[in-house]
């Protein structure tokens, strides 16, 4: 497996995450009194969308990317790694209706309580990560095209 085809299958699985968190919301939105949807779908359908466009261009630095495969790879990984599992916890917030603002104390999933530590460092690790790998790879097409 290459980094191209890592972000390029991520990206489907992402969309199609965004297409079927889509029909959920739109059954939210016409059961629902006040015609919305939970927030944490919406946001899980809207953020499924925008990660597959995000892994469709880290696909493209993949491939323009003069790196090694092995750096390529792991870049990729990480930053796809992230959104996978902000969506996922977004998806498992919409399921529970637990929270309307998962960064909020006290941080609740389900009946779950998750320390602000773990939250806080989760954050930071997800930040370190997504923007890392990014620049990693904004790194391998800068030397690529210069």
């Amino acid at each position: 497996m290459n980094a191209e085809n890592l972000a390029i299958i991520s990206a489907g699985v992402f969309f199609l995450t965004g297409l079927l968190t889509g029909v959920w919301k739109y059954q939210q939105i016409m059961t629902s009194e006040d015609s919305s949807a939970h927030p944490y779908v919406d946001i899980c359908h809207r953020a499924s969308l925008l990660y597959a466009f995000a892994a469709i261009l880290l696909a493209k630095f993949a491939e323009v990317s003069q790196l090694s495969n092995r750096v390529e790879l792991i870049s990729v990984g990480v930053v796809v790694f992230y959104f996978a599992t902000a969506i996922t916890t977004y998806l498992v917030h919409g399921l529970l209706k637990d929270t309307d603002n998962q960064l909020k104390s006290p941080h609740a999933m389900g009946r779950l309580t998750i320390s602000s530590r773990m939250i806080s460092l989760y954050m930071w690790t997800l930040i370190a990560a997504e923007i890392g790998g990014f620049l990693v790879l904004f790194y391998g097409v800068l030397i690529a095209i210069l």
